[in-house]
């Protein structure tokens, strides 16, 4: 007779590798506890590490580069507003 395999959901799976990632217990006390076989466990963990490793999609890309620009554009404003504040100083104390 064949036997069942169960399946999780990927929430499932998201916090099971989760508590391994933020608790640094053991894959083989966490996969224990959860009632899940530890080298399933231990392939969802190396999943998500390469994944993350993958760095950012396309669209975290292009927002990271238009949030440093913008940042860049308010660190010039407000230099330029320090140096009209000190040069408004100087003027008024004349």
């Amino acid at each position: 007779m064949a036997k069942m395999r169960k399946r999780y959901d990927a929430e499932f799976r998201a916090g099971a590798v989760r508590i391994v990632r933020e608790t640094g217990k053991p894959i083989a006390q966490v996969a224990r506890d959860l009632g899940v076989n530890e080298g399933t466990l231990a392939t969802w963990v190396s999943r998500e590490k390469e994944t993350s490793r993958a760095g950012p999609d396309p669209d975290e890309r292009a927002e990271l580069a238009r949030l440093r620009k913008e940042n860049h554009e308010l660190r010039m404003e407000r230099d330029v507003l320090k140096r009209s504040v000190v040069l408004w100083v100087k003027e008024a104390t004349k």
